[in-house]
């Protein structure tokens, strides 16, 4: 079930040179028109699982794998409202390191220090005294009472840690690798809903369930 093809078509004022008439019209695709999960599906848990996307993999690929059908491929974007390939699903290692350079120009300022981070420390007890992952200054320090009630100064060597560009957009990048698609159990009733939602209401412009007409100026002398 390719998305384009269940797309309904608007009837528009042909603007083709070759057209013989003014009331000559095309069929075209209505792009527009776009479905999304019901509410009571999107917002349950059990009707998704999660899905790790594997380097090189591509939504058809994702499609395939789980519903056998890679022409389903919007299925699972529409499932995590992915509507721009390039900046929201994960990228292999070439496309990546090109979009690397492209965002910041050189490796150098790639692999310079965006900010600095905190990293894990426990005290004696293995209980957190400081969770990793806080965005901090470089000289960032912290003391703490032990449970001795001794104070305990930890210094920047011993909780900060430096990140630099590249581990950062690695950061990003894997973060969209971890997807939700929906169970399969539930596709039969999102391909049903999809194709009421690609159907035309009738109306003043209503020609079928698959096509409705749009003003022709040309008709009227405008």
């Amino acid at each position: 079930m390719a998305y384009f093809k269940e797309l309904p078509n608007i009837s528009y004022p042909s603007l083709l040179p070759n057209r013989n008439k003014i009331e000559s019209r095309i069929l075209v695709k209505n792009i527009f028109k776009r479905s999304k999960l019901r509410s009571d599906v999107d917002q349950a848990i059990t009707a998704f699982n999660y899905y790790y996307v594997q380097e090189r993999m591509r939504p058809d690929m994702v499609a395939q794998d789980l519903y056998e059908d890679p022409e389903l491929d919007w299925v699972v974007l529409t499932s995590n409202n992915i509507t721009n390939i390039r900046n929201q699903w994960p990228l292999d290692h070439n496309d990546f390191r090109a979009y690397l350079l492209d965002k910041y120009g050189s490796d150098s300022v790639i692999s310079s220090v965006k900010h600095y981070e905190t990293r894990k420390v426990v005290d004696e007890y293995n209980r957190v005294v400081m969770p990793a992952g806080l965005q901090v200054d470089k000289d960032f320090s912290f003391e703490y009472l032990n449970f001795s009630g001794q104070v305990v100064k930890v210094l920047p060597s011993q909780v900060v840690s430096e990140i630099t560009y590249y581990q950062h957009e690695v950061r990003l990048n894997d973060q969209k690798r971890r997807i939700k698609v929906l169970k399969s159990e539930y596709l039969t009733l999102f391909l049903t809903d999809h194709r009421n939602i690609m159907t035309y209401d009738r109306s003043s412009d209503f020609i079928s369930n698959k096509v409705k007409g749009t003003y022709n100026p040309r008709v009227f002398g405008v």
